[in-house]
């Protein structure tokens, strides 16, 4: 798996995401993508209490902890690299979280215009 070029969305190197907890596809702590990650987890969030709790109802469960994938579950105040459809979700249905541009990966805009990412973009 080769890495696409680390640039964020707003032309410049995209910036880490997160280490603690550790996310990205790589797991390298940036939202970097290649064509392998079909999710194209490529948009840096700050999740919210209502965001997790929406996550977990639509199935995609990232509060309980999972030892097996090294995983403690994300709280309210973390980082984290959403898959862009995800974010897309989030957004039309009203509880998209906090977005950090620098650090989120010019592919998100395959899927997510840049005018909606800033509407969530954390100041």
């Amino acid at each position: 798996m080769i890495p696409e070029p680390s640039i964020n969305v707003l032309g410049g190197p995209l910036e880490p995401c997160s280490t603690a907890p550790m996310t990205g596809f790589f797991r390298d702590g940036r939202c970097n993508t290649c064509a392998a990650d079909t999710g194209s987890h490529s948009v840096c969030v700050i999740v919210t209490a209502e965001f997790l709790a929406w996550s977990k109802y639509v199935g995609n469960d990232l509060t309980t902890p999972r030892p097996e994938y090294r995983f403690a579950g994300l709280r309210p105040g973390d980082s984290w690299c959403l898959c862009a459809s995800r974010f897309v979700q989030a957004h039309d249905e009203g509880c998209a979280p906090l977005v950090r541009l620098s650090a989120t990966h010019l592919r998100a805009l395959d899927l997510v215009p840049l005018e909606v990412l800033e509407v969530y973009a954390d100041s």
